[in-house]
């Protein structure tokens, strides 16, 4: 196990081997400006910049808790940043807040991003991101974070991280995607990427033209609209609550300067 000092006023405690943080210990007034191990690894001694020295007992054999697991799933990913969103401005005793001074900011969902390193740039991590997370949401932190102005190398290192969750979110062009079910009956929806923040519409027309369904999607910020949750739905019926007949349709999307019509077929 590794220790370091911080000016947050807490200690920090890494795995030697992997370099994850296990662990972070509070109850330093000022700045942490030594610390050291007693020979037998189970003493640690810190220093504080008021004069002050605490000393703490360290199980050699009991496993740390892996700080940033606020689900307690056994690994830090996106599921625990947007949980620690949601806690945003609650205090008191919390797994949510990592740093425990208390209160849960954005300066504990910085930290949560650190852990996640270098494995940001992994698909697996980039996938459940996508499920997890939207632009908006990580731009939000962003800028949250970049206001503090911090310099803790912990903090950097979280805001990097949020940057490389951002690129990852938001899509190089905008894209009207293939609907599924296709064929349908009676429902399906309609995927597409957006580049950049725009004003959504979705028209269903017949093959003569004529305009069955208008979709106001309204506003929406850059990203990926792959799920049902997130996606354009059609449930198969006209302006007037008719199902409509079986047959070829299309649909077109409105993004913004970017339009593009595809073909489905619905079957009943």
């Amino acid at each position: 196990t590794l220790a370091s000092g911080s000016t947050d006023r807490t200690i920090r405690l890494w795995d030697a081997v992997t370099g994850a943080h296990r662990r972070t210990l509070t109850g330093h007034t000022s700045s942490v400006i030594s610390v050291a191990f007693s020979p037998d690894g189970i003493t640690l001694a810190s220093g504080c910049l008021d004069g002050t020295v605490l000393l703490w007992e360290l199980s050699p054999t009991a496993e740390s808790p892996l700080l940033g697991d606020v689900n307690h799933d056994g690994v830090v990913n996106a599921q625990d940043l947007v949980i620690v969103a949601a806690r945003f401005g609650q205090r008191g005793q919390n797994n949510a807040d990592v740093n425990g001074d208390g209160v849960i900011n954005i300066f504990d969902l910085v930290t949560i991003a650190s852990m996640l390193g270098n494995t940001v740039a992994a698909p697996s991590v980039q996938q459940q991101a996508l499920a997890e997370l939207t632009a908006a949401e990580v731009e939000d932190w962003l800028t949250q974070a970049q206001q503090m102005a911090l310099t803790d190398p912990v903090y950097r290192r979280g805001i990097a991280v949020l940057e490389q969750l951002l690129a990852a979110l938001t899509p190089k062009e905008t894209i009207l995607l293939p609907n599924y079910p296709n064929p349908f009956n009676p429902e399906t929806w309609i995927p597409y990427h957006l580049a950049h923040a725009a004003d959504v519409e979705v028209t269903i027309y017949d093959t003569k033209g004529v305009i069955v369904r208008q979709l106001d999607i309204g506003h929406q910020p850059a990203g990926y609209y792959m799920d049902r949750t997130k996606t354009a739905y059609w449930d198969g019926c006209n302006e007037s609550g008719e199902s409509v007949a079986s047959g070829v349709y299309f649909y077109q999307l409105r993004a913004g300067d970017y339009s593009a019509t595809r073909r489905m077929i619905t079957v009943k």
